[in-house]
């Protein structure tokens, strides 16, 4: 009872103070219930930093959690120790085996005797010290499962072992159902089992030791990991900044170029209708005099006072039309800026794929064209039947009325390049694939799935893939 609590300790969350339920382990090695670790984070979400409670060590980001499969095995073993251990107190409330000779009060009992199948305490154990008869039994440590040495078909102590069905047996049973087997004394089985016990307790410090060092090995990989997610996830800041601070630079750039060419043509226009507005004032001059010479009836006086204010060409002067049109396109600008934008998303699209690799939607093509081999295989066999066909002016050929042909491909030129479902009949075929394919599913850098213009469910390795920026 001592030794399992002690490995009950061993195994109780650090959290919720009980045995570990769905035990998983964390980076830094410490065990905890799967809910109770979950709970503890998700309080912790917000920070973006994430420690054991145990040993405060933090991790980020925050890591994935896996079942500890091993521990889980373990506990239940423990589990049904306990439960073992529990029916045993139970069986004996005293704690003590009682002497089935004793009437009245039972004295507890110092050994048990594999002959008779009882238990007997100091005084009633003397009678197998002292008769010769009783002194052949063989006695043991007073135990309260002697029952279970008993042989339920033949009420006998099982005192063979039958190594062919792997049981304890009494003689009668070597005789009975196990005759012919393979059989040795209890004792004899037990010390080889000794032996194979030595053996594999010999084998337990050689085995730790791989695990302990298979444990190192995983958590260098595991902080290996870290580190290089941590390097990831900072290359990408960088390469973001770097675009945004690139996009908001020539943001302003067009803003101000848009601005200035505005203002040159606004003041343009200002300048056109400031002229505008002083030949309408010097218009209206002009109306209001030529107003005052209307009254005027003495024909002299008429033509004195028109040319001393007026000349003939100016009365017959036409004005020209004046337009204002804009000599700045938007376009213009926006198409002076494209090549660098488009330039520096390259250098980004290509930035990120040396942080992050393939990723699924990307655009790829193979490095080296492949031949696909395909077959057709028509269900059911088709034939043609040229009943009635007249001759082939082409071909002069004339099959016989009723001939079934085969191999139209002779008739019709068919290719053997030519896709399946425009064959009818059976062959081997190839087609190229060299076409820009799309990235469907990613694997693992050996297990990639494209689907190609040319052929859907392409799978092969990353290694024979290129990234195509798709960026006009």
């Amino acid at each position: 009872m001592a030794t399992a609590s002690m490995f009950q300790d061993e195994f109780n969350c650090s959290i919720c103070l009980d045995l570990l339920k769905d035990p998983v382990t964390i980076p830094c090695g410490h065990r905890f219930c799967l809910n109770c670790i979950t709970g503890c984070w998700d309080q912790e979400a917000q920070k973006g930093v994430y420690s054991c409670p145990q040993c405060r060590e933090t991790f980020t980001p925050r890591p994935v959690l896996h079942k500890n499969t091993m521990m889980a095995d373990m506990l239940e073993k423990l589990k049904k120790t306990e439960l073992r251990s529990n029916v045993t107190v139970s069986s004996d409330a005293k704690g003590d085996v009682e002497c089935d000779f004793c009437t009245g009060i039972k004295h507890k009992a110092i050994k048990s005797c594999l002959s008779c199948l009882l238990s007997y305490c100091e005084v009633h154990i003397q009678p197998h010290y002292e008769v010769p008869r009783l002194s052949k039994h063989k006695l043991v440590n007073a135990t309260s499962q002697l029952q279970d040495r008993i042989c339920s078909q033949h009420d006998r102590i099982s005192e063979l072992f039958c190594r062919t069905d792997q049981q304890l047996i009494c003689m009668l049973c070597s005789m009975d159902d196990h005759n012919g087997h393979k059989t040795v004394s209890a004792a004899a089985e037990r010390t080889e089992k000794q032996k194979q016990l030595v053996k594999l307790k010999g084998d337990i410090p050689s085995q730790i030791q791989q695990r302990e060092k298979e444990v190192e090995e995983v958590k260098q990989a595991l902080k290996s990991l870290q580190v290089s997610a941590q390097a990831a996830v900072e290359d990408a800041e960088r390469i973001f900044t770097e675009l945004i601070s690139f996009m908001e630079q020539k943001r302003s750039e067009v803003t101000e170029s848009i601005r200035a060419q505005e203002r040159a043509e606004v003041s343009r226009a200002e300048g056109l209708l400031e002229q505008l507005e002083l030949e309408i004032t010097k218009l209206k001059s002009r109306d209001a005099e030529m107003e005052k010479l209307q009254p005027i009836e003495d024909p002299v006086d008429f033509i004195q006072s028109f040319q001393s204010h007026f000349t003939s060409s100016s009365v017959a002067e036409t004005l020209p039309k004046v337009t204002f049109e804009s000599q700045f396109s938007f376009h213009e600008v926006m198409k002076s800026v494209s090549p660098s934008l488009r330039e520096k998303t390259k250098e980004f699209h290509q930035a990120v794929f040396k942080v992050t690799g393939f990723m699924v939607m990307d655009t790829v093509i193979l490095k080296t064209p492949e031949t696909i081999s395909k077959s057709c295989r028509p269900y059911p066999p088709q034939s043609f039947n040229f009943i009635g066909f007249g001759s082939n002016p082409a071909t002069g050929f004339a099959p016989s009325a009723g001939r079934i042909f085969d191999e139209p491909s002779r008739l019709f030129g068919h290719s053997f390049g030519q896709a399946a479902s425009s064959c009818g009949y059976d062959h081997n075929y190839t087609i190229p694939v060299d076409g820009v394919g799309v990235l469907k599913a990613f694997n693992g850098p050996d297990n990639m799935i494209v689907d190609f213009p040319e052929h859907q469910g392409w799978k092969g390795s990353s290694s024979k893939l290129e990234l195509v920026l798709m960026i006009n």
